[in-house]
């Protein structure tokens, strides 16, 4: 049987970690990934405040200690002084991947005006891959059915492990042969 795949799961937000509200967006995520991963995977969940230097460090444990091959943070990614996840991927990351965000931004402005506000981003540190989504649970199913059929591959091409996708719900691209 094939080990199974850590995936990071990191929500940003101040009051879900104080407990003020119920955290949706990582549930959110788990649900999302429930639905496109074939391959056997496990989330290493984290919940951390709007504070740059622990989603740094989140961030970090999860591709340095954790072996994750795929990192999803929900939150954080508007334009308000304290929407600091995508500064602190910036932060943590080798090289950024605009076109995550491209992609995001563009499938969620069908919906709402506002999405030109969110900052949303994607970059690789190693072989892991760290995608920002937004926090609301609706948006998070809608970006990632948008960018999933490139992540398989974007793994592959840093020498992350092969990820396979449910054919039905996701049709993750590669090239002929790889």
């Amino acid at each position: 049987m094939n080990a199974m795949v850590p995936v990071g799961v990191v929500t940003v937000s101040d009051r879900a970690f104080r407990g003020i509200y119920r955290d949706e967006g990582g549930p959110g995520i788990e649900a999302a990934l429930a639905r496109i991963l074939a391959t056997p995977w496990i989330a290493v969940r984290r919940m951390v405040p709007d504070e740059q230097p622990l989603i740094e460090a989140a961030l970090v444990t999860l591709v340095d200690v954790e072996s994750c091959a795929l990192i999803v943070t929900t939150g954080g990614t508007g334009p308000a002084p304290r929407d600091v996840t995508p500064d602190a991927t910036e932060a943590v990351c080798d090289r950024m991947l605009p076109g995550f965000g491209e992609r995001m931004r563009a499938v969620s402005l069908r919906a709402v005006p506002t999405a030109i506000l969110s900052r949303q981003t994607a970059g690789t540190r190693g072989r892991s891959l760290i995608v920002n989504l937004p926090g609301k649970p609706s948006a998070i199913a809608e970006c990632l059915d948008a960018v999933f059929p490139a992540i398989p591959y974007c793994i592959d091409l840093i020498g992350g492990p092969r990820l396979e996708t449910n054919p039905a719900i996701c049709a993750a691209f590669r090239p002929k042969g790889a």
